[in-house]
């Protein structure tokens, strides 16, 4: 079978040099693996919009499970098989060989086959932190192109230590976890050695509330930003979008913007997040928002009219959400709004208030709205 290859034109996608050439090719491969969660890493929250637990994670599987929301253009991240996740340990419970130090799994190497040499590559959290003990996928490149410009893959594995029998020349080693990465470039002789890898990544869980109350995963989105919004140092296009409730992303350690999206309507609340090496941000968003359902009948407690066209304002008048149905349900955020329907070439409006928590229906019937004046509108769009 012949070996994959990496074009150029990929590497500069991803701002790779070529010098780095495994760094794209094994980027647009990695995993969307789980961190080994050794304990729960404090974060700022903007404006009291969130609450970050700290302490230390026990429990099963269940509690951590791996992302699966459309990362942002900064990094595409296609699933792979063969991906075994990180354990998660319940107090008492040994961790793995090395999960807690910082020292070389490779007290002694294989032989190597004639004319090869043995390098064992490992990864850790940081300097003098935990080395990382599964999830890994390392990639081996030469580090120079064919004369297609692509860079040949000479070997992977997704082992947390391996080694590989390399032939004496250059090579570009990248090693990925979730969407953390380093890339080391090795000339290797006829000696074999030992390599080890700082790769600083953590990882953030997102969920939402109101009122302490969780909103159910499906109704909930997050999109993380690279930067803080408070410091006015966030990217402009998200890191990752639509990070699923409840799921674990794993991100290189460092400071994050999320915005957080209730629904369809304007319930959307931001936070300054950080993740630490080896650590879990585990961040809960607090949304002031409840969900809306409009009714327009012929009388009070009639039954709905149907092909209902649809418009939620503020008192502003700008348009928050339009629809068109006999009951449609928007999430707003608290505060007050102009509940606007037309039906039959007639229109009619309500005002209304909207409180955190309290999800309600909000009833227009003809028979109230008979001696205002109608003035038709356009048609609403869907």
């Amino acid at each position: 079978m012949q070996s994959p290859r990496l074009p150029l034109p990929m590497l500069r996608r991803y701002g790779i040099p070529a010098r780095c050439a495994a760094s794209g090719g094994a980027r647009r491969a990695a995993v969307r693996g789980l961190i080994v969660l050794l304990a729960l890493a404090p974060a700022a929250a903007s404006a009291q919009n969130a609450t970050v637990k700290s302490g230390t994670l026990s429990g099963g599987m269940s509690q951590v499970m791996p992302f699966s929301g459309v990362p942002g253009s900064a990094s595409r991240v296609p699933p792979m098989s063969g991906f075994a996740p990180a354990p998660i340990l319940s107090p008492g419970t040994a961790p793995p060989v090395g999960a807690g130090t910082a020292r070389d799994p490779h007290t002694v190497l294989p032989q190597p086959p004639a004319g090869k040499a043995a390098i064992g590559v490992s990864a850790r959290f940081g300097a003098n932190e935990p080395l990382i003990p599964r999830g890994l996928v390392w990639r081996v490149f030469a580090d120079k192109p064919e004369a297609s410009g692509a860079y040949p893959l000479v070997a992977e594995a997704v082992d947390p230590s391996p080694v590989f029998f390399l032939s004496p020349g250059g090579y570009v080693v990248h090693v990925s976890y979730g969407l953390a990465s380093a890339v080391r470039r090795l000339v290797v002789g006829s000696s074999s050695r030992r390599e080890q890898f700082d790769l600083e990544a953590g990882a953030m869980k997102l969920q939402g509330d109101v009122n302490d109350v969780l909103i159910p995963a499906q109704k909930v989105t997050f999109d993380i930003f690279e930067g803080s919004f408070l410091q006015g140092k966030t990217s402009t296009r998200p890191y990752f979008r639509d990070a699923e409730s409840g799921s674990v992303v794993v991100l290189p350690a460092g400071s994050y913007h999320v915005v957080s999206t209730y629904g369809e309507g304007n319930a959307v609340i931001q936070a300054d997040l950080t993740v630490q090496p080896g650590k879990l941000t585990d961040a809960t968003i607090h949304h002031r928002a409840a969900e809306i359902t409009l009714k327009l009948a012929a009388k009070a407690g009639g039954e709905a009219l149907s092909d209902t066209q649809w418009s939620v304002l503020t008192p502003g008048g700008d348009t928050i959400k339009e629809s068109i149905g006999a009951t449609p349900t928007f999430v707003l955020a608290e505060g007050g709004y102009t509940a606007i329907a037309r039906n039959d070439g007639k229109t009619y409006s309500k005002e209304f208030e909207v409180q955190a928590g309290n999800n309600t229906a909000i009833e227009l019937s003809v028979e109230a709205n008979a001696g205002l004046p109608q003035q038709p509108t356009g048609d609403i769009q869907e």
